[in-house]
């Protein structure tokens, strides 16, 4: 029995030293080394062997509430500890917890637990969960949430907890418009982690995070019937948004969790199963705490649905940071609702955890009911090869290990795929505007060989056999994809310059350079830096970043084949009189008069005026329909003194220069 219990304790440690460097990098530094289905499974075997040994050890995970913060935000102690919560994958346990008890069954929300407190109305503090004892101060940032209450009604003392998340539909805004796919975040939850977590909350308030509220732990005065329900409502009635939740009692329990479950795909906010509780506030409480648990509520992880299938091989998919990222290629099977055939396997070291080789027969499952991911590798044979060729450029490969993560990379400056940024960015909508070359597109063009420059890309038809046969293609995607590139050889010069993606150019800057010198491109590309600076909006950095561009006789060369295959449009110079030369605008919020934001932005440029993103002490108008918000743009703007107009107000500047017009006809 001796050998038996060292062999059990000995089976801890090695657990232990598994499970927390992945959930340091998990919690900690937002990123990910661990299936959740993997971290899950050896935590539950952890757990078996301390109950059957009645042995913990210390640093064990099943002990611990949170990790170690390392950020440079203030830290602060919490009233009372922020437990993590026990958990179940069985309806039926759910029920026997509730017992005969009311209950309240809402998202168990993925993002980041923040604990708010008001004083006289006001928003005086917001503190991160950290790690339940101690967290991170982010008061200035909670400011700056998308829906946080920043004055209520209610007087007392008013503590209260919720989850910041980012929603999926942000989160894919945020990403699209991040040009370099390896900068892209990997989830919503850790680009919420870093937002509430910024050293500037400007940073902050452009990411829309919300406040989902689903505790109240303190509210003097307040009579709530001894019902959370109560506190939910009281809540919403302060203005705060409250995690969508429903009653239940141990007989409608799976009715509603059924309910919840149908809704996971089409719910816009980020979550990862359900929690159960108690309504009755003095009973749920009476209950106490374990050492880690509240007793007054459960959470509810979803049954994985997790199907066996076949792998048939591991692609190497190469970015331009020169990361090779494995990819597991599978017969296809069905998930959820969905055809699935591929899943990343992240790494090189979670690959080698798996021991996979070609083959396998594999299980796999969906993360969060949405994300596919590789369970469990149920033959082992560990024989895929870790290439030591790029898969794109043919040049050597090398393993580096940061922390504790392998990572296969190219380190061949010169490989294609690490100039995708580029041809992604002239393909893009406010470039060349090719439908149909999408990155991942591009990526196996690049891959294949069919694209080495720009030009090449006007070339695709010599490849249509191989094209045609690809995944995702056929006849029809390769005829529509040729005929979007033909449209688009015939393009505008600004359009074009901006595509070449010269550091800090545009398509504003590009339009101004065009105005400048009446759409001389030889001339644009020989000007001195002084012609350069004298333009509007064309300060030194521009200035010398164009100038380095064409000084590179590579980049030359480039624009040269690039150029042989356009058609330049010559667009009408604006008839319009210049009336807001030297003006600066930013558009923020919806419009009405015009069809978007960038048909307003084509009506600043074309009278003379500039378009940006951010307010800054350069912006001379932000327009705003709605004035009056406590947006983060319009707080900058009236701290720095700048004018608030809306639509109507713009439109009444067009109007007064008609009026001036004809007054002078």
């Amino acid at each position: 029995m001796v050998e038996v219990r060292d062999d059990r304790i000995q089976q801890m440690k090695e657990l232990i030293a598994v499970l927390l460097p992945a959930a340091r990098a998990y919690y900690q530094e937002s990123r990910e080394i661990m299936s959740n289905l993997e971290y899950d499974r050896l935590y539950d075997e952890l757990l078996k062997l301390e109950s059957e040994t009645g042995v913990i050890l210390a640093g064990s995970p099943t002990q611990q509430v949170g990790y170690e913060i390392l950020s440079e935000l203030p830290k602060e102690a919490h009233e009372s500890p922020m437990l993590s919560l026990d958990k179940t994958k069985e309806i039926s346990a759910l029920q026997e917890w509730l017992g005969e008890q009311p209950g309240l069954l809402s998202w168990k929300l993925d993002g980041l637990t923040i604990v708010l407190t008001y004083e006289g109305g006001e928003l005086v503090k917001a503190v991160t969960r950290g790690n339940g004892e101690i967290g991170e101060v982010i008061t200035n940032n909670a400011r700056v949430f998308a829906n946080v209450p920043l004055r209520i009604a209610y007087q007392g003392q008013l503590i209260l907890r919720g989850e910041a998340v980012i929603k999926y539909s942000d989160f894919k805004q945020i990403n699209e418009e991040i040009v370099d796919v390896d900068a892209r975040y990997k989830n919503p939850r850790n680009l919420c982690s870093g937002s509430v977590r910024q050293l500037n909350n400007e940073i902050t308030a452009k990411r829309n995070v919300n406040f989902e509220a689903f505790m109240l732990v303190k509210a003097e005065g307040v009579d709530f019937r001894n019902s959370r329900k109560a506190q939910f409502e009281w809540l919403q009635r302060q203005g705060f948004d409250v995690v969508e939740y429903r009653e239940v009692n141990r007989e409608t329990l799976p009715t509603a969790v059924e309910a919840f479950s149908e809704n996971v795909l089409s719910c816009d906010m980020p979550s990862d199963g359900l929690v159960l509780l108690m309504d009755d506030i003095a009973y749920g409480e009476s209950l106490g705490r374990t050492a880690k648990f509240p007793r007054n509520s459960i959470a509810f992880k979803w049954a994985d649905e997790i199907r066996e299938t076949q792998l048939l091989e591991i692609e190497w998919s190469a970015s331009r940071t020169g990361l090779i990222n494995p990819v597991a290629i599978f017969e296809p099977v069905e998930l959820e609702g969905t055809t699935v055939s591929r899943a990343s396997v992240h790494n090189i070291s979670i690959m080698e955890s798996l021991e996979l080789g070609e083959g396998d027969r594999i299980t796999v499952y969906k993360a969060n009911m949405i994300i596919p991911q590789i369970a469990e590798n149920l033959t082992r044979s560990k024989t895929v090869k870790i290439p030591d060729r790029c898969p794109v450029c043919g040049g050597r490969t090398e393993i580096r290990q940061m922390n504790d993560v392998r990572s296969l990379y190219c380190t061949n400056p010169g490989c294609q795929a690490k100039k995708i940024k580029s041809f992604t960015l002239l393909v893009s909508r406010d470039a060349l505007n090719i439908d149909g070359l999408s990155e991942a597109t591009l990526e196996k063009f690049i891959a294949a060989g069919f694209i080495h420059e720009y030009a090449d890309i006007f070339h695709l038809d010599q490849y249509r056999e191989t094209i045609v046969e690809m995944e995702g293609f056929g006849q029809k995607s390769f005829d529509n994809l040729i005929a979007a590139i033909r449209a688009a050889s015939q393009t505008t010069l600004p359009r074009m310059i901006y595509g070449l993606g010269i550091t800090g150019i545009g398509l504003a800057n590009a339009k101004m350079l065009c105005r400048r010198f009446h759409a001389d491109f030889a001339a644009m590309r020989k000007a001195e830096k002084e012609e350069l600076i004298a333009i509007d909006g064309i300060g030194e950095v521009l200035a010398d970043a164009w100038i380095g561009y064409f000084s590179l006789a590579e980049n030359n060369r480039q624009v040269d084949k690039l150029w042989s295959e356009l058609v330049i449009e010559q667009e009408p110079e604006s008839q319009e009189e210049a009336i807001f030369a030297g003006k600066t605008f930013v558009i923020t919020g919806s419009v009405e008069h015009f069809a978007n934001r960038k048909e307003l932005q084509a009506e600043i440029e074309k009278r003379g005026g500039k378009a940006t993103g951010s307010v800054t002490t350069k912006t001379n108008y932000l327009i705003n329909n709605d004035t009056t918000s406590n947006s983060s743009k319009n707080k900058k703007a009236k701290e720095l003194g700048i004018p608030i107009i809306s639509e109507r107000d713009f439109l009444k500047m067009l109007e007064g220069e008609e009026h001036a017009n004809k007054s002078t006809e």
